[in-house]
């Protein structure tokens, strides 16, 4: 512990009389100095102590991406609206765990025999966030083209809609009588207010 000069105590006439002085105006700086480098490291220690636990906590509580084996694909109820046609794809999770969704899906439409009809989806450009999935829960991306032609032919109806999971390289094929129209061929993101 640092100990403080007691200035009614005469100096034993070694150092010169300013010199005491200056040396007895800097002790409570060294002294303060001398704190703050205490209370500095322990503020360390103990910043370097709860860094630990809240990285775990950040581990804990990431979720893993759903892949093609953790969800079921099939189709909701397809609706038509000013000249469109909406169908909604669901994907629920089948696993034992959660996991999450984020993004667009890709899709195609194909025919008996693999062979994909038409340009893939194009992205409806709307926002998205992460859908986490519970066991059992399902969201949905809703698919788009026109209710007829519209504006220019319709495609062959294909027999399957190839549809790749977000940061999925793996499809899975649902079985779907998709006709693409009018050129009209898009996916929103998936979420879970059903929304396009």
């Amino acid at each position: 512990m640092f100990q403080k000069p007691n200035p009614t105590t005469p100096d034993p006439g070694r150092r010169p009389a300013g010199l005491s002085r200056m040396l007895r105006g800097r002790a409570p700086v060294t002294a303060v100095a001398t704190a703050l480098l205490g209370v500095t490291a322990a503020g360390a220690a103990g910043a370097a102590w709860s860094a630990t636990p809240t990285a775990a906590a950040r581990t804990t509580a990431a979720i893993r991406t759903c892949a093609v084996s953790d969800l079921y694909l099939s189709l909701g109820a397809k609706e038509g609206a000013a000249g469109s046609l909406y169908w909604p794809v669901r994907f629920t999770n089948t696993s034992t765990g959660k996991c999450a969704l984020r993004g667009y899906p890709g899709v195609s439409v194909v025919d008996g025999t693999h062979h994909r009809i038409g340009p893939a989806a194009k992205h409806s450009g709307r926002s998205y966030g992460t859908v986490t999935l519970s066991p059992g829960h399902s969201a949905s991306a809703v698919l788009r083209t026109t209710n007829g032609p519209v504006g220019g032919p319709c495609e062959r109806t294909g027999t399957y809609l190839q549809v790749y999971p977000p940061a999925s390289r793996t499809a899975s094929l649902v079985p779907a009588p998709w006709k693409t129209c009018s050129g009209v061929f898009q996916t929103g993101p998936v979420n879970t207010d059903g929304s396009f």
